[in-house]
């Protein structure tokens, strides 16, 4: 792995002022920053090359529906999938699970049936399953969760049933930053024929994900995440499933033939792929897996761990300071409470200081009725982040909790 200056200098924004104070950017939870080569990618492609994809006989429109179809080969290696017709682009992780739940919930449910989720998810992996569980007449199961942020598997396992036809969960607590054990999940959903979709949003830039070894059957994320850019994500589901699905929108690219009587629709992955696609996203997004993948995915993983471990001793030594979600098993995500103060005051005094933390509930409102409280202040993590940076948080949380006492 490079050496971190060098990390930091791949990303021009790491190096702005806020307030006049240097920038701290602790809310990777919600958007990664993009390094220089996503930021060219993106420029090459609406500077050089940029034509419709898929749709032209012109060198415009050629170019950029190779390099549309080559950032299509870059997440099937990244995340091993067996085929490229397996990789759908959407417009993000939430575009990707309502498209599963309204395409699944049409082809399989039935009055009666059931859909498992759990009491970790955010919001874009609830409404849509509700939605759908209304319209079709099924019931919501949800895994309860405890005091540490982890999922009781005893209680998963004695949901599952002939009535249960599909588990959506989380890979990792957007709001605790607590890691589902998903092989687990995902072996005592197969040994009763049931698929599962894993919301992979806050995972898939934390480490090697491996959806064959995984064994799930559907695994969606986000580009801007992963250092890529916003409004492009990916649907990974096998094919025997995508093959069964109705498509979920219609339009230009997805169809084969079409007459006013019918219409007859075109091979995976493109029956799918409604529109004009967001190519410049997609193109940016493969850019990001690449650098990604140069820096190594393991050697992350083990410098973010570095930095939780960092950051869970030094905020712990806080007094007042209560952090929420203590399963060892996580990602360089902590949510914490400081003693008698708001956590929208603490975030905007760390503001005022340079630091960017997020506020409130983190889309995740039943994570935070499970424990009794309105909201939290989370710091979430990335390689490029620092222990000076983490120091200076510290010290500013003491800070605020003496200007408040």
């Amino acid at each position: 792995m490079k050496d971190i200056s060098e990390i930091r200098n791949d990303f021009p924004i790491l190096g702005r002022t806020v307030y006049g104070k240097p920038l701290i950017y602790f809310d990777n939870g919600a958007t990664t920053q993009k390094p220089v080569c996503v930021v060219d990618a993106v420029r090459e492609v609406y500077t050089s090359y940029n034509g419709n994809i898929h749709r032209g006989v012109h060198a415009m429109s050629d170019l950029t529906s190779e390099a549309f179809e080559n950032a299509r080969e870059k997440v099937r290696r990244f995340i091993n999938a067996a085929e490229k017709e397996e990789i759908i682009f959407t417009s993000g992780t939430t575009g990707s699970i309502n498209a599963v739940a309204f395409s699944f919930g049409e082809r399989f449910i039935r009055p009666g049936d059931e859909v498992v989720i759990s009491a970790l998810e955010h919001h874009a992996n609830i409404v849509p399953w509700q939605m759908m569980c209304s319209r079709k007449k099924a019931v919501l199961k949800v895994i309860p969760v405890n005091d540490s942020g982890e999922l009781i598997l005893e209680e998963y396992r004695n949901l599952l049933s002939e009535k249960t036809k599909i588990v959506a969960v989380t890979q990792v607590s957007n709001a605790l930053g607590t890691i589902v054990p998903l092989d687990k999940i995902i072996k005592d959903a197969h040994a009763l024929d049931i698929p599962v979709l894993v919301d992979g949003a806050q995972g898939i830039q934390h480490g090697n994900v491996d959806v064959t070894a995984l064994d799930c059957d559907f695994y969606v994320f986000s580009g801007h995440k992963i250092y890529g850019p916003t409004g492009i994500g990916v649907l990974y589901g096998k094919k025997k499933w995508l093959s069964d699905l109705p498509p979920w929108q219609g339009g230009g690219d997805m169809v084969d033939k079409v007459t006013f009587e019918e219409t007859t629709y075109n091979e995976l992955p493109f029956k799918f792929e409604a529109g004009t696609m967001n190519y410049a996203g997609a193109i940016g997004m493969g850019a990001a897996l690449d650098y990604v993948s140069g820096l190594g995915r393991n050697d992350i993983a083990q410098r973010e761990k570095m930095l939780l471990d960092y950051a869970s001793q030094r905020l712990t030594a806080v007094k007042g300071l209560k952090i929420y979600g203590t399963s060892p098993d996580k990602i360089p995500t902590i949510s914490f409470l400081l003693d008698g103060i708001h956590q929208y005051d603490t975030g905007m005094v760390l503001d005022k200081m340079g630091i960017a933390v997020r506020t409130g509930t983190h889309c995740a409102q039943p994570v935070m009725a499970r424990f009794g409280i309105e909201g939290t202040v989370r710091m979430s993590m990335s390689f490029y982040n620092t222990t000076e940076e983490i120091d200076t948080l510290g010290m500013g949380i003491e800070k605020i909790i003496r200007m408040f006492t």
